[in-house]
């Protein structure tokens, strides 16, 4: 009687065995081809905090755009502007609500289809001032072939 319940036991333990074993060979299939990975859902952002804004950001293998957008509601001089894994940019003087495209070219070209992160830090002075101000951000984006 012990045998026949030891192999009914061994069969139910086997059937288990082998349904983990196809799980897991599903799983990494998945992880393979990059199902899990999560910079393929991550969408394009550009972010930088107060006084400046971006209104929009792209990468391409030539650098950084950014579209800054100044909100101080003043003229900003002395703007600069730093992009990790790329470069830096002077702007110069931004009068108020402009909206002006700084392209960041990158030392290291970016590769085409590849995700971007960078952390953005804007440098700049208000008119009349001597003290350096700083705005922080990030700018994640898809980085795309530059247009010749």
């Amino acid at each position: 009687m012990k045998s026949k319940k030891s192999q009914a036991a061994m069969e139910f333990l086997m059937t288990y065995g082998w349904a983990i074993l196809a799980a897991v060979i599903v799983i990494a299939v998945l992880a393979y081809f990059g199902v899990f990975s999560p910079s393929t859902y991550v969408p394009n952002q550009c972010i930088i905090s107060a006084p400046f804004g971006c209104n929009a950001g792209t990468v391409d293998t030539a650098g950084v755009h950014i579209e800054l957008k100044n909100g101080a509601g003043e003229a900003l001089t002395d703007v600069s502007v730093v992009v990790s894994n790329c470069g830096t940019k002077n702007v110069g003087a931004v009068a108020s609500d402009a909206m002006p495209t700084v392209d960041v070219t990158c030392t290291t070209a970016p590769t085409a289809g590849s995700k971007f992160k960078g952390d953005v830090t804007v440098t700049y002075k208000k008119a009349g001032s001597e003290l350096t101000l700083t705005s922080t951000g990030t700018i994640v984006s898809k980085v795309t072939t530059a247009a010749a």
